[in-house]
């Protein structure tokens, strides 16, 4: 178990970007009007943000970015580290990290990397890039987090189609001797990865003219192996097993007490997952933000999406304690406690893609 404390680590800025194209889950025609009634009611999904057809994740990360960056005034001759979690890169390759470095400006000696993750993707990238901070003696970073999972999932699988919408963000990272200290407790089981995976496309499976064959799974589920797959029983039973003892060890190991949190801020998974967790760690709604109605399931940006969706006016220019719990793919999951030292927080950016000249 990766139970470790990062020192000197400051969340400095949050900045979240979604698509301006809203899709409401009462309108999708492939389930009866009853059944939409039910799913909205069980995801806790009325609404989704989608992109338009040629939109990136890292056009929206850059937008965030570019926001956070003027409204913090920093230099970014002075950013050393860029790193971009992501389930959707622009490009097979290169990493889609140093495209946004050159785009933000960014110097040559910025360290530019991708990580390859998901719902756990914004936790876990926190602890990597306030590591490579503490470890390289870096002063300032920018984590770029976000995901396009409803180009991903098929229109005619009820089980994903209505769940995922898209998002980007930014947080800025900064060294500060002093800051509260940053816990983690990291984990995973890869003997779950195919809980959710698109099982072609890649080199374990190249494309083929049989990637693209429609079958059906059950009863209001079609899709091909280019589609995400969920086993939405399996990924209930696993955040219901894992989640809430992870948070329990992160708490004694950083000798912290819920009652002393301000705010748990879990992945936005779905509606029933995330008040069963509520309800086993015995805290009152008032504590659990949610931005799943109106956002849906955006992925490795939940977490930092529902700050800036649901407590900006709440924490603005406050010192608030707050535990960030996320879980999914892989299956990796983990959970850190910040404290938000009167961060910066921009309005939310609604990105629509340029007109071409």
């Amino acid at each position: 178990m990766a139970l470790f404390t990062l020192q000197d680590i400051q969340i400095s800025g949050i900045a979240a970007c979604v698509p301006s194209k809203e899709v409401y889950n009462m309108d999708y025609k492939w389930i009866s009007v009853k059944e939409r009634e039910q799913l909205i009611k069980t995801i806790g999904v009325e609404k989704r943000r989608v992109v338009e057809k040629g939109t990136t994740t890292s056009d929206m990360c850059q937008a965030a970015a570019e926001k956070l960056l003027a409204e913090l005034n920093w230099d970014r001759s002075e950013i050393e580290v860029l790193i971009f979690v992501s389930q959707t890169r622009d490009y097979y390759i290169p990493q889609t990290s140093s495209i946004l470095q050159d785009k933000l400006g960014l110097p040559q000696g910025c360290i530019a990397l991708d990580i390859a993750l998901g719902c756990s993707g914004y936790v876990y990238g926190l602890s990597t890039i306030g590591g490579l901070m503490n470890s390289f003696g870096l002063k300032k970073g920018l984590l770029l987090v976000g995901d396009i999972s409803s180009l991903n999932s098929a229109y005619r699988d009820k089980s994903t189609h209505p769940l995922f919408g898209d998002a980007g963000t930014a947080t800025a990272i900064e060294r500060k001797n002093g800051v509260a200290a940053m816990p983690f407790n990291l984990q995973g089981d890869g003997s779950g990865h195919k809980a959710i995976i698109i099982p072609d496309g890649g080199l374990r499976n190249f494309l083929s003219k049989k990637s693209l064959d429609y079958k059906t799974i059950s009863p209001g589920i079609q899709r091909s192996k280019l589609h995400i797959h969920l086993d939405g029983i399996e990924v209930f039973n696993f955040s219901l097993r894992e989640v809430v003892p992870n948070i329990k060890k992160l708490l004694a190991y950083h000798n912290e007490s819920l009652d002393n949190i301000e705010f748990i801020v879990f992945h936005q998974a779905n509606k029933l997952i995330n008040e069963t967790l509520r309800k086993m760690l015995k805290v009152d709604k008032s504590k659990m933000p949610l931005s799943i109605q109106k956002f849906g399931n955006t992925s490795s940006a939940s977490i930092p999406l529902t700050i800036v969706s649901e407590l900006k006016e709440t924490i603005k220019g406050k010192d608030s304690r707050l535990l960030l719990s996320a879980f999914g793919i892989g299956l990796s999951w983990g959970s850190t406690i910040i404290q938000t030292n009167h961060m910066v927080i921009p309005d939310i950016i609604e990105y629509t893609k340029p007109s071409k000249r």
